[in-house]
């Protein structure tokens, strides 16, 4: 067993039991696998240990190493997690099963004429920047049930979630109080938050899927 198959395990078990600790039903948590900066035979033994949905940061990276490894596993989830280029709104659209990082008119501009043109419909996220940080991307949590609705009546886009990243020096816990707030208020019901550091306290607070990378992969 590889290392990352073993620390895959225990992540899945601590997921369960946060999941009980919050009196979820089991099951109710994905768990997405940040597989940034690793290469294809990195990641191997963790889709044959049956993880099936997995994170990218960037478009260009993934498109290196997932065609081939989605040809041999049809059945794998790919999301992007990492901020998106308008410029690579048409690669996005045709890679990614999910794309979590909606956060400005430009970006829903683009997404909406590639779903058009390509037939095909990624589930889609509202990133939201909930510590105001400006070095971040994320629309200002202000503005974030207004752009929802933006999304969906000015640009036809079905918002599935929001996903935040909080500040690394905070406690995340109100920010992901937050998160949960503008989802209620938006209408969505999918909340992407929670990493390898706080992904339990995220559960907590009712995140739907978890993104876990380096307590499963190790350090980049």
């Amino acid at each position: 067993m590889s290392d990352a198959v073993a620390r895959l395990g225990a992540v899945r078990d601590k997921i369960a039991e946060a999941e009980q600790e919050a009196k979820r039903p089991a099951g109710t948590v994905g768990l997405v696998a940040v597989s940034k900066t690793f290469d294809a035979s990195e990641i191997l033994p963790v889709i044959k240990a049956g993880q099936r949905i997995f994170g990218e940061n960037r478009v260009q990276e993934a498109q290196g190493k997932w065609p081939s490894l989605r040809e041999a596993f049809p059945d794998l989830e790919l999301r992007l997690i990492g901020p998106l280029q308008s410029n690579k709104a048409k690669e996005a659209v045709a890679l990614f099963d999910v794309i979590e990082t909606v956060d400005r008119e430009k970006i829903a501009s683009e997404l909406a004429k590639e779903i058009a043109k390509q037939g095909k419909a990624p589930r889609l996220y509202v990133q939201v920047n909930t510590g105001l940080e400006d070095q971040k991307a994320g629309i200002d949590p202000r503005e974030a049930v207004a752009f929802v609705k933006r999304c969906r009546e000015v640009h036809g886009l079905e918002i599935e979630g929001l996903m935040c990243i909080p500040p690394v020096d905070e406690n995340p816990g109100p920010h992901f109080a937050l998160l949960e707030k503008l989802a209620r208020e938006a209408g969505v019901e999918k909340l992407s938050m929670g990493m390898s550091s706080d992904y339990e306290i995220a559960i907590a607070f009712g995140a739907t899927s978890v993104r876990v990378g380096s307590a499963i992969f190790g350090s980049r």
